[in-house]
């Protein structure tokens, strides 16, 4: 059978946010804010899921912050805390070196580059995390990216009968309850969405669809992440033919024997520390990998329109 002559020309990079796209935490900004100790905080979150198997409960491990966050909330340790102040305190957040400026070259460079411009390839950046949406909307990543997978609250809750209400605008919000989560393995679901073009052609990612019918093949997406939470990921484009490179940072806290105990288990292809300037290794690295897709999809549209044949002659 004969290359697709309709070949996907779209490359996504695909970014984990905390410590890889920001050199810590998103949520540091809001500790800062209302003046509560991370620490006791993360030693709480950490703490849940022993804390209510005692009781019988079940709790999600990689989610269970969000609970704990709402519990600050309605205990007014985090008062006024609201998806506007999320956005604003996002505002906050500080990029690592090279950032969001890597992601605008890495556009241009497609269309820099004539025999990748001839070619109609493009590049479009994701987001996927586990940590929280309004505040990634709010910081200086929001117009530079594709789209946003990420955690997210809701303020005005939908009590009983109100199908039967007009809403009602409230005064001053508070989040009180979880919308939309991500978590490890959801992740996972994420790439697929991007896989089959579910943000762009409203594809139901559980649709059954070939190969050649998928919008951004998995052997054209280049993941980047820092840890665990991101191996199912890791695994699925590793088996895919996808790119996984994994990034460390070395302040404020230091992860590199994390992502290198994931370089020597074979979970990533490649190891880099998240500064993203032009000569780093990981601007390096991505971007190699970029012209390698690119040339990729090149030939593999030569070989579709060379394997068409000549009608007949005269």
């Amino acid at each position: 059978m004969p290359p697709p002559l309709h070949t996907q020309t779209v490359i996504a990079f695909v970014w984990d946010f905390d410590k890889t796209l920001i050199p810590s935490n998103m949520q540091d900004p809001i500790f800062e804010e209302y003046g509560v100790d991370p620490d006791v905080f993360w030693n709480e979150v950490d703490g849940l899921v022993p804390h209510y198997a005692k009781e019988g409960i079940i709790v999600q491990k990689d989610t269970a912050y969000l609970g704990h966050l709402l519990t600050y909330v309605r205990e007014g340790v985090f008062a006024g805390l609201s998806n506007k102040k999320l956005r604003e305190l996002g505002a906050k957040l500080t990029p690592v070196p090279g950032m969001p400026d890597f992601m605008k070259e890495t556009r241009a460079h497609m269309s820099d580059v004539p025999e990748f411009a001839g070619e109609g390839i493009t590049v479009e950046h994701y987001i996927v995390s586990t940590g929280l949406r309004p505040m990634i909307e709010g910081s200086v990543f929001a117009s530079h990216v594709d789209g946003i997978w990420a955690n997210t609250f809701i303020e005005n809750v939908a009590g009983p009968g109100y199908l039967d209400r007009l809403p009602v605008a409230e005064g001053d919000r508070e989040i009180k309850q979880v919308g939309f989560t991500i978590d490890n393995t959801s992740k996972t679901r994420a790439l697929f969405e991007i896989n089959k073009g579910v943000n762009v052609a409203g594809v139901d990612v559980n649709a059954r669809m070939s190969e050649e019918q998928r919008r951004v093949p998995m052997k054209n997406i280049i993941y980047i992440a820092d840890g665990p939470s991101d191996v199912p990921a890791f695994s699925i484009l590793n088996s895919a033919g996808g790119r996984t490179l994994g990034v460390y940072n070395l302040e404020p806290l230091n992860n590199h024997a994390k992502v290198k105990q994931l370089q020597e288990q074979g979970r990533i292809q490649g190891m880099a520390e998240a500064d993203y300037r032009p000569g780093e290794p990981a601007y390096l690295w991505l971007m190699d990998t970029l012209d390698q897709i690119a040339h990729e999809i090149v030939e593999s549209r030569r070989l579709a329109f060379g394997a068409i044949k000549k009608p007949p002659g005269h």
